[in-house]
């Protein structure tokens, strides 16, 4: 639950930060969301106990919830249209590098001094994103008129819908059938009730117009199953190398450092290309590239060594994530207004944490894992096979949605 708590309540207030950002001023809530997330770092740190500490991460993933997807809104709405894609190619890759660094980092200050670091280190970051935000950012809101009466039935709908279903997703395995049943149940009604309530009020949390943008839609629908399978992907491989070929669990880590090097050099060019060329062909071949690795990285068992056996999958990998994030993510808010950047960023935000909860939750069950079978290297290195092939289906799929759905034709992004 120190881990849980967190991603519950963020899961289920990203799509409410978004619209609070658009509505109140993106700067304004990214900035109660970076000092929030200081002062609630600061009280998990000094917890005394494991239900404070408990308590502090929940309070963590509400003020996570607001500063997410205003990071990317304040990008879209502060730069000139022929500097965005850049911008969001660089966001994209030091997002990558920050979530592949978080784990070592984290084993680091664990080695060097405590747990606790873990949290007082947020303390120094957040000064200087707050310095930065305060002399360089502008604050940007919806146009005034547009309607600022914030839509709470709407932002409850939604809160339960993603906590139901980030809940259940993440506690499955110590749960009864009747249980996970009843919560589904709780996340279809809440989110049949969200949708009745958006297609309804004037002033939506989320404007349903939104999904009627082919680029949006297709962004989305290729986020899903591209997230799934870069999540469940790097879960499987770091266990294997560790049960199967005989990795440290740093060594294990380690083995994905060639993708955060693609992520530095290169995020930041191919949003660039994604401008001037259009985000279809990157969005093709990036996850196609990524399904490729994918499946060299099958093989991997006992005895492979990393450079012949492990290092060509996890560089092809890396190369089709690096090509494929940041035209995706710039395609999703460039087919939205700029006045719903923020929410926008919040959709695709909880698309993408839903994929990556759905993989890593159903795929150990579908390939016949489970209990001490993670650690019978027999027994999971045939379960590990067998999901990575699953994910080089996902990421392919994914391929050929964006080949699909961003063909030439009205409401491309190039367009907009």
């Amino acid at each position: 639950w120190v881990v849980n708590a967190y991603l519950l309540t963020l899961s289920a207030l990203i799509l409410v930060g978004g619209s609070l950002a658009d509505r109140l001023g993106r700067r304004r809530i990214y900035l109660v969301g970076v000092v929030g997330f200081a002062l609630t770092s600061l009280g998990c740190g000094l917890a005394p106990t494991v239900e404070v500490l408990i308590a502090a991460r929940l309070l963590q993933g509400v003020c996570g919830a607001l500063l997410t997807p205003g990071s990317l809104a304040l990008i879209q709405a502060s730069l000139h249209p022929d500097d965005r894609a850049r911008a969001i190619g660089t966001w994209s890759g030091l997002t990558s590098i920050a979530i592949l660094a978080g784990p070592f980092v984290g084993g680091w200050l664990i080695d060097l001094a405590s747990w606790r670091w873990i949290f007082f280190i947020n303390l120094p970051l957040a000064a200087v994103v707050v310095a930065l935000c305060l002399r360089f950012v502008p604050e940007s809101r919806e146009p005034v008129g547009a309607g600022t009466r914030f839509d709470l039935p709407g932002a409850a709908t939604s809160a339960v819908a993603l906590a139901a279903l980030t809940y259940v997703l993440t506690e499955a395995a110590g749960l009864s059938g009747a249980t996970v049943g009843l919560l589904t149940g709780i996340a279809v009604l809440a989110a049949i009730a969200f949708g009745v309530r958006e297609r309804r009020t004037a002033h939506p949390l989320v404007p349903l117009s939104l999904f009627a943008d082919r680029v949006f839609s297709t962004a989305n629908a290729m986020t899903l199953l591209v997230y799934g399978a870069l999540g469940a992907t790097s879960f499987f491989l770091t266990l294997q190398l560790q049960v199967s070929v005989g990795m440290s669990p740093l060594q294990a880590g380690l083995a994905s450092l060639p993708i955060t090097g693609l992520l530095i050099v290169f995020s930041g060019r191919a949003g660039a290309l994604a401008g001037r060329i259009g985000p279809r062909v990157p969005m093709s071949l990036g996850p196609l590239l990524a399904a490729a690795g994918t499946w060299l990285l099958v093989g991997v068992e006992a005895g492979t060594t990393y450079v012949s056996g492990v290092l060509p999958g996890v560089v092809l990998f890396g190369a089709g994530l690096t090509l494929l994030v940041a035209p995706l993510t710039a395609s999703v808010l460039a087919a939205a207004p700029d006045a719903h950047a923020g929410v926008a960023s919040g959709i695709n935000n909880a698309i993408a944490r839903t994929g990556g909860l759905l993989a890593v939750a159903a795929l150990p069950a579908a390939v016949g894992l489970g209990g001490a079978d993670y650690r019978d290297p027999e027994v999971f290195t045939a379960g590990y096979a067998a999901a990575q092939m699953i994910c080089a289906v996902l990421l392919a799929l994914g391929g050929i949605v964006s080949w699909v759905g961003l063909r030439p034709g009205r409401h491309t992004t190039q367009e907009l």
